[in-house]
């Protein structure tokens, strides 16, 4: 697929509508994605990134038809992960002599998975390449989210080629942010960021500073993934700066798993106790199975989530596969600035409610008391319980 842009800059990506698992399976795309690739024309021509491999004949066969590819002058990766430099192979073997233009580490990553000798030119922060009336300025975005990514700024149009950056996986015919669904536009990039980036907040908000302190105009966004910003790009920059200072709303979210419904029913009487004691709050619940629940958009809610509650029934000694699941993933995306508790039932021996406080624990949340467990089947003396345990909560969290 290939569009123009403006008068410079031709989209030449591939808009992927059957993709729903992205990262291997760690990542759900509801809404597909795209591969998004730009061929820059002046006196020099420039490719920015590429596609994803399973792609990669498509998009030299289709750029082809775009370009005499003799005639580039340059090939810009502004990350080296696959879903953006995987047609690099099928490219090169037509121009194996174009140079790359990408960061000392990028080329590290380009080595390590393609085994390939190419034309590599490092590049670092402030470092220009000219294409006569118009030139790139790079920006380095270290943990952007991996080592190796940079920005790339396109001086004379005033785009920021930001690569993961501002993305969202949303396949679209129409690929500029005002001629989407907003709600939809809205949700995938909260989800983006709070599935990928969140462990990186404080490079985020370091590195628009320092984009911010180059005073460099910005009239356009074209990320890599996701429909481009061209109506007030800045909006976005800015949500990020909002999302990267420990964003939360004021939600709690209740993650469970059940077997015979006991840890279920704690879940609903806990909710309803929450909401008794403070009817602003909003109350979200979710059970962690797979089969009720995609994994990605509870992350999400957790994401948003001032504190999230989670139970599991024990089961040899131990916490459901599901919650086990959720909670590696919670751990490791480094949440600040948010509180939790345990809950669950149980039938012989009850460890499950330590588990889970010491991997929320373990994972940066503020423990706000020892949890509550149940024996068997909750009868309505335990109900009653679950209810005010959940008063509490929402005392707590006023």
């Amino acid at each position: 697929m290939s569009f123009s842009i403006n008068k410079s800059v031709t989209y030449v990506g591939k808009i992927d509508w059957e993709l729903k698992k992205f990262h291997g399976d760690e990542l759900s795309t509801h809404h597909g994605s795209s591969y998004n690739s730009y061929l820059v024309r002046d006196e020099k021509i420039a490719l920015i990134d590429s596609v994803w491999a399973p792609f990669a004949k498509e998009f030299v066969s289709n750029l082809k038809k775009e370009i005499d590819l003799k005639t580039i002058d340059y090939i810009i990766i502004n990350h080296g992960e696959p879903d953006h430099s995987g047609a690099l192979p099928e490219l090169m073997r037509e121009i194996p002599d174009t140079p790359i233009y990408c960061t000392a580490n990028a080329i590290k990553s380009l080595k390590g998975q393609y085994h390939q000798e190419w034309n590599f030119i490092p590049v670092k922060t402030g470092d220009k390449l000219s294409l006569g009336s118009k030139e790139f300025i790079f920006i380095e975005a270290r943990m952007l989210h991996w080592p190796d990514t940079m920005f790339s700024y396109l001086t004379g149009d005033n785009i920021l080629f930001s690569n993961d950056g501002f993305g969202q996986h949303l396949a679209s015919e129409h690929m500029f942010n005002d001629l989407v669904d907003q709600g939809d536009l809205y949700h995938e990039a909260l989800k983006y960021y709070a599935n990928i980036l969140t462990p990186f907040n404080s490079f985020v908000e370091k590195k628009i500073n320092e984009i911010l302190s180059l005073n460099l105009p910005v009239d356009m966004i074209c990320p890599s993934h996701g429909v481009i910003w061209r109506d007030n790009p800045l909006q976005m920059v800015n949500k990020y700066m909002e999302w990267a200072k420990n964003y939360q709303e004021n939600q709690i979210s209740i993650i469970y798993d059940t077997m015979w419904n006991s840890t279920r029913q704690m879940a609903e009487n806990i909710a309803a106790g929450i909401r008794q004691s403070d009817p602003d709050v909003t109350v979200k619940l979710f059970n962690s199975n797979s089969n009720h629940t995609d994994k990605n958009d509870i992350i999400t809610e957790v994401f948003k989530s001032k504190a999230i509650l989670v139970g599991s029934p024990t089961i040899n000694k131990g916490i459901s596969y599901a919650v086990a699941g959720i909670l590696e993933m919670i751990k490791g995306l480094a949440f600040k600035n948010k509180k939790a508790a345990a809950f669950g039932s149980y039938g012989w021996s009850g460890e499950g409610n330590k588990l889970i406080s010491a991997e929320l624990e373990h994972g940066g949340f503020e423990i706000i008391n020892e949890g509550l467990k149940v024996l068997w089947n909750p009868d309505d003396e335990s109900l009653i319980k679950c209810r005010e345990f959940g008063q509490t909560i929402g005392e707590a969290l006023k």
